[in-house]
């Protein structure tokens, strides 16, 4: 597990904020809390963030990507940055899908 001041940079983290996400018990739950604390827009950009890393570790190109997910080339160089410098976030849900543990 990353070191927790790594989680989110030099800020304090607020570890109830984690807890809380883990006592989520199904998708509606998860959506409803997630629904609550972000905007739809801040939403639809984490969701289109993680369908852009997918695609990635995938070996689709960017172009393809572009097209499919709607991502800008700034959106979708970040996300590859962020795979690239990964605290392992990314690598543990998707081997985690991958096995069938959704």
């Amino acid at each position: 597990m990353a070191e927790p001041r790594r989680r989110i940079g030099r800020k304090q983290k607020n570890e109830d904020f984690y807890k809380a996400i883990l006592l989520l018990k199904d998708e509606e739950e998860c959506y409803s809390f997630f629904r609550d604390v972000c905007t739809q827009n801040e939403l639809r950009a984490m969701e289109q963030r993680f369908e852009v890393a997918r695609l990635l570790t995938q070996g689709m190109v960017y172009n393809d990507i572009l097209e499919r997910t709607g991502a800008s080339s700034a959106t979708i160089s970040r996300v590859a940055r962020s795979l690239n410098d990964s605290t392992g976030g990314y690598d543990c849900v998707f081997a985690r899908m991958d096995d069938g543990k959704l």
